[in-house]
């Protein structure tokens, strides 16, 4: 039991001292958040002890997400030479701070940063027998892309409405406030806020509420924002919009109206002037057949040899008798003054008594003219 004492009092002499030798110093935060193209320093300050007798190596590695994969080097020193060039993501980036890093200074700086460069960086200084590490993790995000501010709803007094603010690229968590920058500053007491989403909504809106509004988009490596002016509108007069309506209506009946009777009355028209254009008037006589005229003409000529038989009394009453055998004629249509061309009487006779012209009431009715034979002196019938 005194040996195993003095045993472990003798490893714990030489593991202080070793602990004692080397020893890196840098007190800096081991978790760093950067935005993406931002450069940023990793701290590895050390100090010696007159015992680290043997060469100075300096090592950062990228340490692997997880035991597959293996870490990478992406910058060395050693033998008073660096090398910068052993991992292909980080090349022409990653430089040591000090010119002569075994003066004590092991940091490094790395250069336009990439969401890629996140992870856990370890910087390892050996110098024989004196040995130290130091980790630090280091976040790559992306800042907000200036948001999007709008509105959605109508914006009229008495209405409900929604303001908006979205940014399009940024690490979450992305985190989002509203602000009033006129009249105030006053919010509306009925808004709500989401942080989360970026929406403002605000219910039963009215005319005070009309102003400039600011939305800050924000995480932890950035911030950017938006102006929305809002301008509430006075609510409609509802019973002039209804009369409108109505009138409109009425007005719109009235032309259909309108409409519907002049096509009615066109078409009838058109049905009532085709009727006419087909209609027989009764007043109008058929054209006679060669057959009637004939029978007329026969008829006539019957008439006038019975006169050869009748007395002078019986001619008088004959002639005043209407007659309503017509037989068509050029002769009877020829105007006064132009008699018919024919036989004149002898020396010594008397004309005929001239016929008297039916008029134009008997010609319509049929009347026919008929010549009375003259009568000579002595009683007898010429």
């Amino acid at each position: 039991m005194d040996l195993l004492r003095v045993d472990c009092l003798l490893l714990g002499i030489v593991f202080g001292g070793v602990a004692h030798g080397l020893e890196i110093t840098s007190t800096g935060s081991r978790s760093i958040e950067k935005a993406s193209g931002d450069s940023v320093k990793l701290d590895c300050e050390f100090t010696l002890a007159p015992e680290d007798t043997g060469p100075l190596d300096i090592e950062w590695i990228l340490m692997a997400a997880d035991n597959q994969n293996l870490d990478k080097v992406i910058i060395l020193y050693s033998g008073d030479r660096v090398y910068e060039d052993y991992y292909a993501a980080t090349k022409g980036r990653v430089h040591f701070s000090s010119t002569n890093p075994k003066e004590g200074d092991a940091s490094i700086n790395m250069t336009g940063l990439k969401t890629s460069d996140t992870g856990t960086y370890q910087c390892k200084v050996k110098k024989v027998p004196g040995l130290d590490s130091r980790k630090v993790f280091l976040s790559v995000m992306v800042r907000p892309s200036k948001p999007r501010c709008f509105m959605e709803g109508p914006s009229q007094e008495g209405k409900d409405l929604v303001l908006r603010c979205l940014s399009s690229e940024g690490t979450n968590p992305l985190q989002y406030s509203w602000e009033k920058t006129s009249d105030g500053k006053l919010l509306p007491a009925s808004a709500v806020l989401d942080p989360i989403s970026g929406t403002m909504s605000i219910r039963n809106v009215s005319a005070s509420a009309s102003g400039s509004y600011r939305c800050v988009a924000k995480n932890r490596v950035g911030k950017d924002e938006c102006i929305l002016h809002l301008r509430i509108a006075p609510s409609p007069n509802m019973a002039g919009i209804i009369a409108g309506a109505v009138i409109g209506v009425l007005l719109a009946l009235i032309f259909i109206a309108i409409i519907l009777f002049c096509c009615c009355r066109a078409r009838n028209k058109k049905k009532y002037e085709k009727e006419i254009a087909y209609e027989i008037r009764e007043d109008v006589p058929p054209p006679r057949s060669r057959v009637s005229m004939t029978r007329s003409l026969t008829s006539v000529g019957s008439q006038r040899s019975s006169l050869g038989s009748m007395s002078p009394s019986n001619l008088h009453e004959y002639a005043t008798k209407p007659q309503y055998d017509k037989v068509p004629s050029e002769e009877f249509e020829r105007p006064p003054g132009h008699a018919p061309a024919g036989p004149r009487p002898p020396p010594g006779h008397a004309p005929p008594p001239a016929l008297p012209r039916p008029g134009p009431n008997l010609s319509r009715m049929g009347a026919v003219p008929v010549m009375i034979p003259a009568q000579s002196r002595d009683g007898s019938i010429v």
